[in-house]
């Protein structure tokens, strides 16, 4: 291991304040700064990005948890289908030509940057929670959470079986870029699913972070058994990157009540879609 990483602590502590106080996961962030400034190949700036992720969205489980907004059934139920197609997703990228993965990841970027500009209004979100509170009870009453502060949430999860298969693709493109499932997850829970937002949400930083888990853990598995000069490179960068997200994690909560949501949506929204067209330009010139 060496210090020649050393200056991503600052920027890892700035990445992961912008991730916390935006809701994206870390490693949309690090996987394009990795290739594009760091020059790592693809496959092992991706797999680094998502090993840094991990200690990044700890946090952010933690925090909800407490906070007892997590529904932990249906974020188990799927589980069950973005862990296996994360692990099939670290596993193709190691196959898959650096370029092309580069191509993938352009595009994808392109995706969570269409996510951030087309966003739901406030008030939408507040008119969808209050048409699943006039849904809930009866008949159709399937879960009902009861939050640290002592509110109820009441609500029945529909399309279980489309949610599911929306989450499995979003956990192939973890594995494979280390992006995608937090941006389909959040709002496909609430508007498709009928999940309130406050449980959406949670529940979505939840899924992704053990799909992070595991495709990191596939990522990790291939570095120790290539070894040499790309381990010691991984080792190199996560000493500085994963103290620094867990620093940012902690300052990104505080930020959030600083800032408009909508103002931080449309900013990153407009930078990642810079971010994408540079990594397209590696890419195809």
């Amino acid at each position: 291991m060496t210090l020649q990483y050393w200056y991503m602590l600052p920027v890892s502590i700035l990445v992961a304040t912008t991730a916390m106080a935006s809701g994206v996961g870390g490693a949309t962030f690090f996987s394009p700064i990795f290739i594009l400034f760091l020059g790592l190949p693809p496959d092992v700036a991706i797999g680094t990005a998502l090993i840094t992720e991990v200690f990044g969205f700890a946090s952010g489980i933690y925090a909800y948890a407490t906070k007892k907004l997590i529904d932990y059934k249906l974020g188990i139920t799927l589980l069950m289908a973005t862990i296996p197609m994360a692990v099939v997703g670290s596993v193709a990228s190691a196959h898959i030509p650096s370029q092309i993965l580069k191509i993938i990841l352009g595009v994808g970027l392109f995706a969570v940057a269409l996510s951030f500009l087309r966003s739901p209004e406030i008030e939408d979100v507040s008119r969808m929670d209050n048409a699943i509170d006039g849904e809930g009870g009866g008949d159709r009453e399937e879960t009902v959470i009861k939050t640290a502060e002592g509110e109820l949430i009441r609500y029945k999860v529909c399309n279980r079986f489309e949610g599911m298969t929306i989450a499995g693709v979003g956990g192939l493109f973890v594995g494979l870029i280390s992006t995608g499932l937090g941006e389909l997850d959040g709002y496909f829970l609430l508007q498709r699913c009928r999940v309130p937002s406050k449980v959406s949400v949670a529940t979505s930083v939840f899924v992704v972070a053990f799909t992070a888990l595991s495709a990191s853990a596939g990522h990790f598995t291939r570095f120790l058994s290539v070894g040499g000069s790309v381990l010691e490179t991984v080792f190199s960068i996560v000493a500085f990157t994963v103290p620094g997200v867990i620093i940012g994690a902690q300052l990104g909560s505080l930020v959030a009540m600083k800032i408009s949501q909508k103002t931080m949506e449309r900013s990153l929204g407009l930078l990642f879609i810079l971010v994408a067209v540079f990594t397209l330009g590696e890419a195809l010139l």
